[in-house]
């Protein structure tokens, strides 16, 4: 694993809660360091000598790009990564989630269907593939650029729980998924899927000790077209029960998938229904699907579902022609009787004046972390983060790592985003291992 996981960029002067400084004057060799807070000296020969198991606990607490810098200190700082005992101390601590968003440059299914590209990324001469992530921290304000050299080419990016990302092959017919961890470069397949699809909406759900993955709707009922008509779903825990891509209930009548994404809040999949908008419900324990109508469905543009602080959120554009209603973002919160929804925000008019003009009417999606919602214009190289908590819009600096034209990119490419807490480990991921799955391009 390299130490430079986490690549900024340096044109970027941005403030970081971790700032380490080295002192100019050469002829000093005393190591003192200054603490910001108290103004007090501390002796650099004291905290030399912390004892080993101490010093592995403070360095489970530094934040993912923090920790992969630590690793060039020594060789026992790099070796970490690789410690059971370390690994061990890190799960049992549990440190704060270090909330980000993972994007990808991604082909619309229109460039799949008829121009049967890789979404993924581009291909090297030999094979391999040259996928990249592009990794946005909102508590910092600053981009990192993550490479996934271990994907075999043939995937695209769907999904983000727990640390993982998973990833599904392109071409129709029964599915197949690859989960891994992009700090350590693990990959782990699950079975193929018992249904031949072509890009069915898919729902991911990793907890320490359970799996869950559900697939719906574009079921191929033969090789020129698709309907959407069933969902199945994958669970694996740590109990030993397996349930491998068992067929759920049917998806209701006249349902029309289009995002290929879904929501996970409170045992339940979430994902938007278009022409009319309304959301449908797949209840994992009860094994059913319901649908849920939407708020002013009919004057909704670009409407996106996420998951914030264990709700159900959707955020889209209203635009109401005939009526006297400023045209506005909103942002509305699923109750838990699951049909009622309340507004909890709207942009400011100002600043969606401004918004619509640079969106121009070419549509944004939405993705959501905990606090943080981050709204991605298509076909532009901007996106603007909204933080719930202190109730602040910001407009983000373009990805310097996505190409001149950000989530542009090539023709039939966009910025596709997901919510990702970076973990150091993922042992949920061995329960995988029981199924004694062959790995893609494997001899």
């Amino acid at each position: 694993m390299e130490t430079n996981m986490f690549t900024n960029n340096p044109s970027q002067h941005l403030p970081f809660s971790y700032t380490f400084t080295s002192s100019s004057n050469s002829s000093t060799t005393t190591s003192t360091t200054t603490d910001s807070s108290s103004g007090q000296w501390m002796d650099g020969r004291i905290w030399s000598k912390l004892p080993p198991p101490l010093l592995d606990r403070i360095i489970a607490f530094l934040p993912p790009p923090a920790f992969f810098r630590s690793r060039c200190v020594c060789k026992r700082f790099y070796g970490l990564l690789f410690s059971n005992t370390f690994l061990e101390v890190y799960l049992q601590l549990l440190p704060p989630r270090h909330n980000c968003f993972l994007f990808f440059k991604h082909k619309t299914l229109k460039s799949y269907i008829y121009k049967r590209g890789g979404g993924g990324g581009e291909t090297n001469d030999d094979g391999s593939n040259k996928a990249e992530g592009f990794l946005f921290d909102p508590n910092e304000i600053r981009w990192y650029r993550l490479s996934f050299p271990y994907i075999p080419s043939g995937f695209y990016p769907s999904g983000s729980s727990g640390g993982l990302v998973s990833w599904v092959s392109e071409e129709a017919g029964l599915k197949t998924i690859l989960l891994c961890n992009p700090l350590v470069g693990s990959v782990s397949q699950l079975p193929p899927m018992s249904r031949p699809r072509l890009f069915p909406s898919i729902g991911l759900s990793v907890t320490p000790t359970s799996i869950d993955v559900t697939v719906a709707g574009d079921d191929l009922i033969s090789p020129y077209a698709v309907k959407n008509l069933s969902s199945e779903s994958f669970h694996v825990d740590a109990g030993g029960f397996f349930s491998l891509w068992a067929m759920a209930s049917s998806l209701p009548r006249l349902c029309s998938l289009e995002s290929g994404k879904m929501v996970y809040v409170g045992g339940k999949f979430y994902c938007m229904n278009y022409s009319p908008f309304s959301v449908l419900c797949y209840e994992v324990t009860g094994n059913r699907w319901i649908k849920i109508q939407a708020p002013m469905r009919r004057f909704l543009r670009s409407p996106s579902l996420l998951e914030s602080k264990g709700r159900l959120v959707l955020v889209a554009a209203v635009e109401k022609s005939k009526l006297n209603v400023p045209k506005s973002l909103r942002l509305w919160s699923l109750q838990q009787d699951n049909a009622t929804w309340v507004e909890i925000e709207r942009m400011p008019q100002p600043l969606y004046t401004q918004f619509a003009v640079e969106e121009g009417g070419k549509g944004f999606e939405c993705v959501g972390n905990q606090e943080f919602v981050m709204i991605v214009l298509r076909r532009a190289s901007l996106q603007l983060l909204f933080d719930m908590a202190r109730k602040s819009w910001l407009w983000v600096p373009p990805c310097p790592y996505s190409g001149s034209t950000s989530s542009g990119g090539s023709e039939g490419e966009v910025l596709q985003g997901f919510a990702y807490d970076p973990v150091l480990t993922t042992p949920v991921v061995s329960l995988l291992d029981q199924l004694a799955l062959p790995f893609p391009g494997a001899c």
